[in-house]
């Protein structure tokens, strides 16, 4: 017994101080795309034949990622003959909208639920995951916010067993025919007013099966989507930075975003 007080006096307080202080990311982290159309060379498809999803476009001669349907693999970045395109370490990615997804470089666009929900939510928010056929990597990354490093608990998040007693849903997965009717009947049983968070590439575009007869390419077209998360899968950092930023418990400072884009961007 004094041995096991004596031990945990020793490891101190392991729970992160994120959001107060920037979060410690692997060094092979990837992120927030950082792009640089002046060392595009005119003409060049590299990166976009490259892509294993299309998510890679080039218009007017400058790259875009759609974070949406972005795995993060770097083929893109290893294709490019000039490093126009790389990933940078900024962990911020999640959106409101689909379309804020596509990205040049510049800081994802982000904002709060409406003022009554964030009442509703901001301090007590209960979410139901539904696995709608992924490949149980995004569903890690969300059970790893319930440990003491992360403790999503201490913002008044937590995930339930039963949708009767949700706020939301957060959906991971491409949703496969087979899913189609349990996600929609777990939806069906959320009180309203209700919210759905899309977290991982599978769950906002289909991901790697983007196409496949046996998937609806993500959960957009069947339920209305609150929250993007993209990732393949999402960092944890990642999926509690977008749900702090839906229930207004932090904000994207320009002069942090900043900060994070002036970091050296790395291609693995």
């Amino acid at each position: 017994m004094f041995n096991v007080l004596f031990t945990r006096l020793q490891q101190g307080h392991r729970t992160a101080k994120y959001p107060k202080q920037p979060p410690v990311l692997p060094d092979r982290f990837r992120g927030l795309p950082a792009i640089d159309p002046t060392k595009c060379p005119a003409g060049c498809r590299a990166c976009v034949e490259a892509c294993p999803t299309g998510a890679v476009a080039v218009d007017s001669g400058k790259p875009r990622v759609d974070l949406g349907s972005c795995l993060f693999c770097t083929d893109c970045t290893q294709a490019c003959p000039t490093q126009a395109l790389q990933f940078s370490r900024d962990h911020r990615l999640a959106a409101r909208s689909r379309a804020d997804l596509l990205s040049d470089g510049a800081m994802i666009p982000a904002g709060a639920l409406e003022e009554r929900l964030r009442k509703l939510f901001g301090r007590s928010l209960k979410l139901r995951q539904v696995s709608a056929g992924g490949c149980n990597a995004c569903e890690a990354d969300i059970n790893v916010l319930g440990t003491l490093a992360f403790d999503l608990g201490r913002f008044g998040i937590q995930v339930v067993a039963s949708p009767r007693h949700a706020d939301g849903l957060l959906v991971t997965g491409p949703v496969t025919e087979n899913m189609k009717l349990a996600l929609r009947k777990t939806y069906d049983a959320l009180p309203p007013p209700k919210i759905v968070i899309a977290v991982g590439a599978c769950a906002i575009s289909g991901g790697p099966f983007v196409g496949h007869p046996e998937v609806h390419n993500g959960v957009g077209d069947l339920l209305p989507v609150d929250l993007f998360i993209p990732g393949c899968p999402p960092h944890p950092y990642t999926i509690l930075d977008g749900l702090l930023l839906l229930i207004g418990r932090l904000e994207r400072r320009a002069a942090a975003a900043a900060g994070a884009a002036s970091e050296a961007p790395r291609g693995t």
